[in-house]
């Protein structure tokens, strides 16, 4: 951080100025002025924590592609599918069983075998050949949203929220004050806090893995030169065959995720799939911190957006992509 304001004095200030100005936003009572122009503090502050915890959902899915995409170099444009066949495995499983946490395991596992395939099948067979694997995952894309449609029909899903998670929670954050002098705080579902520290804690430990382990390091290597990892005796392409396995469970999760606090149809599979194309872009290709960033910066872009300017709320989000390909092509937080 020191090194970056030292690097970047003008933006660190831009950043600085901005995140105190939404701490005054978040934790401030708003004057009468402001409420008239912008609106009540309750919509701000729940579109705030909706963009919030829709970064979280993001990361989920960006996370997986930026393991697969950004570190591994694989162009996995079907990405999206696997994010809504998980997705429809879990909502299958929680209805059949009545159990949401089943749901995660059996949806990371089945979508972490078809990722397996995919490697073993396609990336395998074309590495380095970047254009052959976008045009053959785009078409396998194509592929499994037929299929999807096929057996699940057309129609919208919502995995079902266990019990102990309906409901919402009250927040330490003040939304206004009664005539009476009481304090009125906002209240919260309480899924997607739980959803969203569940992000918090696998983008900690996924960068802990890459970071502060041998297996981590394995992987950086293979990217970077595996020829002379290879001679080491390690098995590269088994490891490869594991990372996109996670990549691709990871996928199945956030489908999980995202059909329990929206829902699962025909199409989210595309908009996952460039919600993870501009995720990465803005944190940065490989950074699982960038990665987390990004989702954090679209997430309230895009909730912030459709409050207050929903008819431009769409171009908000690919003008920040824009701003970021202009003034920081390698990405916010790119590996080096």
């Amino acid at each position: 951080m020191a090194r970056f304001i030292e690097r970047h004095p003008a933006w660190a200030l831009i950043v600085i100025i901005a995140v105190a100005v939404l701490a005054w936003l978040v934790f401030a009572i708003w004057p009468p002025g402001l409420e008239a122009a912008i609106g009540r503090k309750r919509v701000f502050l729940n579109a705030v924590l909706n963009g919030i915890t829709l970064g979280g959902l993001y990361f989920l899915v960006a996370s997986g592609f930026t393991l697969i995409f950004g570190l591994m170099r694989n162009v996995n444009l079907a990405h999206g599918s696997l994010y809504l066949f998980g997705g429809y495995i879990g909502y299958a499983i929680s209805t059949w069983t009545g159990s949401w946490i089943l749901s995660f395991i059996v949806a990371f596992i089945a979508v972490a075998l078809v990722g397996v395939i995919l490697q073993l099948a396609v990336f395998r067979r074309m590495e380095g050949q970047d254009l052959r694997q976008t045009m053959v995952t785009i078409g396998l894309s194509i592929v499994f949203a037929d299929l999807m449609l096929w057996v699940f029909g057309g129609d919208f899903y919502q995995v079902q929220t266990p019990s102990w998670l309906i409901g919402p929670v009250q927040l330490p954050l003040l939304t206004a004050i009664k005539s009476s002098g009481e304090p009125v705080y906002l209240q919260y579902p309480l899924v997607r806090l739980v959803i969203f520290l569940a992000s918090v804690v696998i983008g900690i430990a996924m960068w802990l893995a890459l970071n502060r382990t041998r297996i981590g390091m394995i992987v950086r290597a293979g990217v970077d030169d595996r020829d002379i990892l290879a001679a080491t005796g390690v098995r590269i392409q088994l490891v490869f065959v594991l990372v996109f396995a996670l990549g691709a469970g990871l996928a199945g999760i956030a489908g999980v995720v995202g059909g329990t606090f929206q829902s699962l149809s025909p199409g989210e599979d595309t908009r996952f799939l460039l919600a993870s194309l501009v995720v990465v872009i803005v944190g940065g290709m490989g950074s699982i911190p960038g990665a987390a960033l990004g989702a954090v910066i679209i997430g309230l872009a895009e909730q912030l957006g459709s409050v207050y300017i929903p008819t431009y709320a769409i171009v908000v989000t690919f003008l920040i992509m824009v701003l970021v390909l202009a003034l920081r092509p390698q990405g916010l937080l790119a590996r080096r």
